[in-house]
Protein backbone atom coordinates (compact mmCIF):
# COMPACT_ATOMS: atom_id res chain seq x y z
CA UNK A 1 0.00 0.00 0.00
CA UNK A 2 2.65 2.56 1.05
CA UNK A 3 5.63 2.41 -1.32
CA UNK A 4 8.10 4.65 -3.16
CA UNK A 5 7.63 3.16 -6.66
CA UNK A 6 7.02 6.19 -8.90
CA UNK A 7 6.46 4.04 -11.99
CA UNK A 8 3.71 2.08 -10.23
CA UNK A 9 2.01 5.33 -9.24
CA UNK A 10 2.31 6.58 -12.83
CA UNK A 11 0.77 3.41 -14.27
CA UNK A 12 -2.11 3.51 -11.81
CA UNK A 13 -2.84 7.13 -12.73
CA UNK A 14 -2.58 6.39 -16.47
CA UNK A 15 -5.25 3.70 -16.07
CA UNK A 16 -7.75 5.97 -14.33
CA UNK A 17 -6.95 5.24 -10.70
CA UNK A 18 -6.61 7.63 -7.79
CA UNK A 19 -3.47 7.53 -5.62
CA UNK A 20 -2.11 9.50 -2.67
CA UNK A 21 0.95 11.61 -3.45
CA UNK A 22 3.41 13.59 -1.30
CA UNK A 23 3.91 17.34 -1.56
CA UNK A 24 5.83 19.72 0.68
CA UNK A 25 2.54 20.99 2.15
CA UNK A 26 0.31 17.95 2.78
CA UNK A 27 -0.38 14.59 1.10
CA UNK A 28 -2.80 14.84 -1.82
CA UNK A 29 -5.43 12.50 -3.24
CA UNK A 30 -4.49 12.68 -6.91
CA UNK A 31 -6.03 11.81 -10.24
CA UNK A 32 -6.12 12.92 -13.88
CA UNK A 33 -7.36 16.52 -13.85
CA UNK A 34 -8.76 16.16 -17.38
CA UNK A 35 -10.93 13.09 -16.63
CA UNK A 36 -14.30 13.91 -15.09
CA UNK A 37 -14.88 10.30 -13.96
CA UNK A 38 -11.59 10.33 -12.06
CA UNK A 39 -12.44 13.70 -10.50
CA UNK A 40 -15.80 12.34 -9.40
CA UNK A 41 -13.99 9.40 -7.80
CA UNK A 42 -11.80 11.84 -5.79
CA UNK A 43 -14.92 13.58 -4.48
CA UNK A 44 -16.49 10.21 -3.67
CA UNK A 45 -13.46 8.88 -1.77
CA UNK A 46 -13.10 12.09 0.27
CA UNK A 47 -16.87 12.53 0.67
CA UNK A 48 -16.13 16.08 -0.42
CA UNK A 49 -19.07 18.33 -1.37
CA UNK A 50 -19.22 19.18 -5.08
CA UNK A 51 -19.11 22.92 -4.34
CA UNK A 52 -15.56 22.78 -2.92
CA UNK A 53 -13.07 23.12 -5.82
CA UNK A 54 -9.77 21.25 -6.26
CA UNK A 55 -6.21 22.41 -6.93
CA UNK A 56 -4.44 21.21 -10.09
CA UNK A 57 -0.75 20.24 -9.88
CA UNK A 58 1.86 20.10 -12.63
CA UNK A 59 5.63 20.42 -12.97
CA UNK A 60 6.32 23.34 -15.33
CA UNK A 61 5.01 26.73 -16.38
CA UNK A 62 4.83 25.53 -20.00
CA UNK A 63 2.42 22.78 -18.94
CA UNK A 64 0.30 25.28 -17.02
CA UNK A 65 -0.23 27.16 -20.27
CA UNK A 66 -1.85 24.06 -21.77
CA UNK A 67 -4.89 24.31 -19.49
CA UNK A 68 -5.23 28.01 -18.58
CA UNK A 69 -6.50 30.70 -20.94
CA UNK A 70 -3.77 33.20 -20.14
CA UNK A 71 -1.19 34.07 -17.52
CA UNK A 72 -1.32 37.68 -16.31
CA UNK A 73 2.09 39.33 -16.15
CA UNK A 74 1.85 39.49 -12.35
CA UNK A 75 1.10 35.76 -12.22
CA UNK A 76 4.10 34.96 -14.42
CA UNK A 77 6.36 37.01 -12.15
CA UNK A 78 5.05 35.32 -8.99
CA UNK A 79 5.34 31.88 -10.57
CA UNK A 80 8.94 32.43 -11.58
CA UNK A 81 9.80 33.61 -8.08
CA UNK A 82 7.95 31.05 -5.96
CA UNK A 83 7.39 27.89 -8.03
CA UNK A 84 8.04 25.16 -7.19
CA UNK A 85 6.60 26.05 -3.80
CA UNK A 86 3.60 26.29 -1.46
CA UNK A 87 1.73 28.79 -3.64
CA UNK A 88 -1.46 28.30 -5.66
CA UNK A 89 -2.53 30.77 -8.36
CA UNK A 90 -6.18 31.18 -9.38
CA UNK A 91 -6.12 31.48 -13.18
CA UNK A 92 -8.77 31.46 -15.94
CA UNK A 93 -9.18 27.86 -17.09
CA UNK A 94 -9.54 26.31 -20.52
CA UNK A 95 -12.41 23.93 -21.19
CA UNK A 96 -10.04 20.95 -20.93
CA UNK A 97 -10.36 21.38 -17.14
CA UNK A 98 -13.81 20.01 -16.21
CA UNK A 99 -16.16 22.36 -14.37
CA UNK A 100 -16.32 19.73 -11.63
CA UNK A 101 -12.69 20.55 -10.74
CA UNK A 102 -13.50 24.24 -10.17
CA UNK A 103 -17.05 23.91 -8.78
CA UNK A 104 -18.29 25.80 -11.82
CA UNK A 105 -15.88 28.71 -11.43
CA UNK A 106 -14.06 29.98 -14.55
CA UNK A 107 -10.85 30.03 -12.45
CA UNK A 108 -8.72 27.01 -11.59
CA UNK A 109 -6.25 26.79 -8.72
CA UNK A 110 -2.82 25.77 -10.05
CA UNK A 111 0.51 25.06 -8.42
CA UNK A 112 3.89 23.40 -8.94
CA UNK A 113 4.76 21.56 -5.71
CA UNK A 114 8.25 21.65 -4.28
CA UNK A 115 8.71 17.93 -3.63
CA UNK A 116 11.24 15.87 -5.65
CA UNK A 117 9.18 12.65 -5.76
CA UNK A 118 6.00 14.49 -6.71
CA UNK A 119 7.82 16.44 -9.42
CA UNK A 120 9.30 13.25 -10.85
CA UNK A 121 5.83 11.73 -11.03
CA UNK A 122 4.29 14.81 -12.63
CA UNK A 123 7.08 14.95 -15.24
CA UNK A 124 6.19 11.43 -16.40
CA UNK A 125 2.48 12.08 -16.90
CA UNK A 126 0.70 13.50 -19.99
CA UNK A 127 -1.82 15.31 -17.79
CA UNK A 128 -1.83 17.43 -14.60
CA UNK A 129 -3.14 16.02 -11.32
CA UNK A 130 -6.09 17.32 -9.36
CA UNK A 131 -5.14 16.66 -5.75
CA UNK A 132 -6.99 17.86 -2.66
CA UNK A 133 -5.69 16.70 0.71
CA UNK A 134 -5.80 12.90 1.12
CA UNK A 135 -8.23 12.71 4.02
CA UNK A 136 -12.00 12.60 4.59
CA UNK A 137 -13.53 15.99 3.87
CA UNK A 138 -13.27 18.53 6.67
CA UNK A 139 -10.88 16.48 8.78
CA UNK A 140 -7.27 17.22 9.71
CA UNK A 141 -4.98 17.16 6.66
CA UNK A 142 -2.39 14.33 6.37
CA UNK A 143 1.32 15.10 6.62
CA UNK A 144 2.64 11.52 6.77
CA UNK A 145 1.88 8.39 4.70
CA UNK A 146 0.45 6.67 7.77
CA UNK A 147 -2.11 9.46 8.20
CA UNK A 148 -3.46 8.61 4.74
CA UNK A 149 -3.36 4.85 5.37
CA UNK A 150 -5.28 5.23 8.63
CA UNK A 151 -8.26 6.88 6.96
CA UNK A 152 -8.25 6.08 3.23
CA UNK A 153 -6.07 2.96 3.05
CA UNK A 154 -8.91 0.64 2.04
CA UNK A 155 -10.20 3.02 -0.66
CA UNK A 156 -7.10 3.64 -2.79
CA UNK A 157 -4.57 1.27 -4.41
CA UNK A 158 -1.40 3.14 -3.42
CA UNK A 159 0.18 5.80 -1.23
CA UNK A 160 3.37 7.15 -2.78
CA UNK A 161 5.82 7.50 0.10
CA UNK A 162 7.57 10.86 0.23
CA UNK A 163 8.34 10.98 3.97
CA UNK A 164 6.77 13.60 6.29
CA UNK A 165 5.81 16.89 4.63
CA UNK A 166 8.39 19.63 5.14
CA UNK A 167 5.92 22.52 5.53
CA UNK A 168 2.84 20.84 6.98
CA UNK A 169 0.02 23.22 6.06
CA UNK A 170 -1.62 23.87 2.72
CA UNK A 171 -0.50 26.35 0.08
CA UNK A 172 -1.20 30.06 0.03
CA UNK A 173 -3.75 30.95 -2.69
CA UNK A 174 -3.72 34.25 -4.60
CA UNK A 175 -5.78 35.66 -7.47
CA UNK A 176 -5.24 38.36 -10.09
CA UNK A 177 -8.72 39.30 -11.34
CA UNK A 178 -8.36 42.85 -9.96
CA UNK A 179 -5.55 45.39 -10.25
CA UNK A 180 -4.08 44.44 -6.86
CA UNK A 181 -3.46 40.70 -6.32
CA UNK A 182 -5.58 39.16 -3.55
CA UNK A 183 -4.72 36.51 -0.99
CA UNK A 184 -7.61 34.06 -0.99
CA UNK A 185 -6.20 31.56 1.51
CA UNK A 186 -3.36 31.88 3.99
CA UNK A 187 -0.82 29.08 3.79
CA UNK A 188 2.76 27.96 3.60
CA UNK A 189 4.08 31.10 1.86
CA UNK A 190 4.08 34.20 4.06
CA UNK A 191 2.19 37.30 2.99
CA UNK A 192 5.22 39.42 3.94
CA UNK A 193 7.47 37.41 1.62
CA UNK A 194 5.00 37.82 -1.25
CA UNK A 195 4.61 41.55 -0.71
CA UNK A 196 8.35 42.08 -0.53
CA UNK A 197 8.63 40.50 -3.97
CA UNK A 198 5.59 41.88 -5.82
CA UNK A 199 4.23 44.80 -3.80
CA UNK A 200 1.03 45.33 -1.78
CA UNK A 201 -1.66 42.65 -1.72
CA UNK A 202 -5.24 42.63 -0.47
CA UNK A 203 -6.63 40.06 1.95
CA UNK A 204 -9.86 38.45 0.70
CA UNK A 205 -10.16 35.16 2.58
CA UNK A 206 -13.86 34.55 1.85
CA UNK A 207 -14.45 31.93 4.55
CA UNK A 208 -17.90 30.76 3.50
CA UNK A 209 -20.18 28.48 5.56
CA UNK A 210 -21.10 26.13 2.73
CA UNK A 211 -19.74 27.24 -0.63
CA UNK A 212 -16.59 28.80 -2.04
CA UNK A 213 -14.78 29.17 -5.36
CA UNK A 214 -11.44 29.04 -3.51
CA UNK A 215 -10.16 25.56 -2.59
CA UNK A 216 -10.03 24.89 1.14
CA UNK A 217 -11.76 28.14 2.10
CA UNK A 218 -14.88 26.88 3.85
CA UNK A 219 -15.68 28.31 7.27
CA UNK A 220 -15.46 24.94 9.03
CA UNK A 221 -12.49 22.82 7.97
CA UNK A 222 -9.33 20.99 9.14
CA UNK A 223 -11.27 19.79 12.19
CA UNK A 224 -10.60 16.88 14.55
CA UNK A 225 -13.50 14.64 15.53
CA UNK A 226 -13.15 15.70 19.17
CA UNK A 227 -14.60 19.07 20.10
CA UNK A 228 -12.00 21.82 20.18
CA UNK A 229 -11.85 25.32 21.67
CA UNK A 230 -9.31 28.05 20.95
CA UNK A 231 -8.30 30.84 23.31
CA UNK A 232 -6.35 31.58 26.49
CA UNK A 233 -5.22 28.14 27.69
CA UNK A 234 -4.98 29.04 31.37
CA UNK A 235 -8.55 30.33 31.36
CA UNK A 236 -9.90 27.44 29.28
CA UNK A 237 -8.21 24.80 31.47
CA UNK A 238 -9.61 26.45 34.61
CA UNK A 239 -13.11 26.52 33.11
CA UNK A 240 -13.29 22.93 31.80
CA UNK A 241 -10.83 20.87 33.84
CA UNK A 242 -13.39 19.78 36.46
CA UNK A 243 -16.06 18.75 33.96
CA UNK A 244 -14.18 17.18 31.02
CA UNK A 245 -11.10 15.12 30.21
CA UNK A 246 -8.87 17.59 28.41
CA UNK A 247 -6.21 17.51 25.74
CA UNK A 248 -4.02 20.56 25.13
CA UNK A 249 -2.37 21.80 21.93
CA UNK A 250 0.02 24.60 22.84
CA UNK A 251 2.67 26.61 21.06
CA UNK A 252 5.60 26.37 23.49
CA UNK A 253 4.79 24.95 26.93
CA UNK A 254 2.90 22.35 28.93
CA UNK A 255 0.40 22.96 31.73
CA UNK A 256 0.60 21.14 35.10
CA UNK A 257 -3.18 20.89 35.50
CA UNK A 258 -3.43 18.53 32.49
CA UNK A 259 -1.79 15.07 32.27
CA UNK A 260 1.52 15.24 30.42
CA UNK A 261 0.52 12.59 27.87
CA UNK A 262 -2.60 14.58 26.99
CA UNK A 263 -0.55 17.54 25.74
CA UNK A 264 1.18 18.38 22.47
CA UNK A 265 3.68 21.24 22.25
CA UNK A 266 4.11 22.44 18.68
CA UNK A 267 7.52 24.08 19.15
CA UNK A 268 9.30 24.33 22.51
CA UNK A 269 11.79 26.74 20.91
CA UNK A 270 9.05 29.02 19.58
CA UNK A 271 9.74 28.35 15.89
CA UNK A 272 6.62 29.01 13.80
CA UNK A 273 7.82 26.83 10.90
CA UNK A 274 8.32 23.91 13.28
CA UNK A 275 4.86 24.54 14.71
CA UNK A 276 3.36 24.40 11.21
CA UNK A 277 5.07 21.07 10.48
CA UNK A 278 3.68 19.63 13.72
CA UNK A 279 0.19 21.14 13.65
CA UNK A 280 -1.87 18.49 11.87
CA UNK A 281 0.06 15.59 13.39
CA UNK A 282 -0.54 17.07 16.83
CA UNK A 283 -4.27 17.43 16.21
CA UNK A 284 -4.47 13.83 15.00
CA UNK A 285 -2.58 12.58 18.05
CA UNK A 286 -4.89 14.39 20.47
CA UNK A 287 -7.92 13.21 18.52
CA UNK A 288 -6.84 9.59 19.11
CA UNK A 289 -6.68 9.97 22.92
CA UNK A 290 -9.48 9.16 25.41
CA UNK A 291 -10.38 12.83 25.96
CA UNK A 292 -13.56 14.89 25.66
CA UNK A 293 -12.23 18.25 24.56
CA UNK A 294 -9.12 19.69 22.86
CA UNK A 295 -8.00 23.13 24.02
CA UNK A 296 -5.58 25.20 21.95
CA UNK A 297 -4.00 28.64 22.06
CA UNK A 298 -3.31 31.20 19.36
CA UNK A 299 0.19 31.46 17.96
CA UNK A 300 1.97 34.75 17.27
CA UNK A 301 0.03 36.22 14.36
CA UNK A 302 2.99 36.84 12.06
CA UNK A 303 4.46 34.99 9.11
CA UNK A 304 3.22 31.42 8.84
CA UNK A 305 1.63 31.91 12.28
CA UNK A 306 -1.24 33.69 10.51
CA UNK A 307 -1.94 30.57 8.46
CA UNK A 308 -1.73 28.31 11.54
CA UNK A 309 -4.21 30.52 13.41
CA UNK A 310 -6.50 30.41 10.38
CA UNK A 311 -6.49 26.59 10.49
CA UNK A 312 -7.10 26.54 14.24
CA UNK A 313 -10.01 28.97 13.99
CA UNK A 314 -11.72 26.85 11.37
CA UNK A 315 -11.08 23.64 13.33
CA UNK A 316 -12.70 24.75 16.56
CA UNK A 317 -16.18 23.78 17.73
CA UNK A 318 -18.59 26.67 17.15
CA UNK A 319 -21.35 26.07 19.70
CA UNK A 320 -21.32 26.59 23.42
CA UNK A 321 -19.98 23.49 25.19
CA UNK A 322 -21.52 22.37 28.48
CA UNK A 323 -20.65 19.35 30.60
CA UNK A 324 -22.69 18.08 33.55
Amino acid sequence: MVCSDIDRAKNLLLTGNVVAIPTETVYGLAGNAYDEKVIARIFEIKQRPWFDPLIVHTDSLDKVKLFVEHLPIEAQMVAKLFWPGPLTLLLPKKNIIPDLVTAGSPYVGVRIPNHPICLQLLSRLPFPLAAPSANPFGYVSPTKPQHVADQLGDKIPMILDGAPCSIGIESTIISFESQIPKIRRLGGLDKAVLEKAIGPMEMDLQHAPNTSHTPGALLSHYAPQKKMLLGNLLELIAEYNNSATLGVLSFQKKYPAVPNDHQVVLSPSGCLKEAARNLFHGLRLLDSLPIDLILADYLPNRGIGEAINDRLQRAQYREKITYS
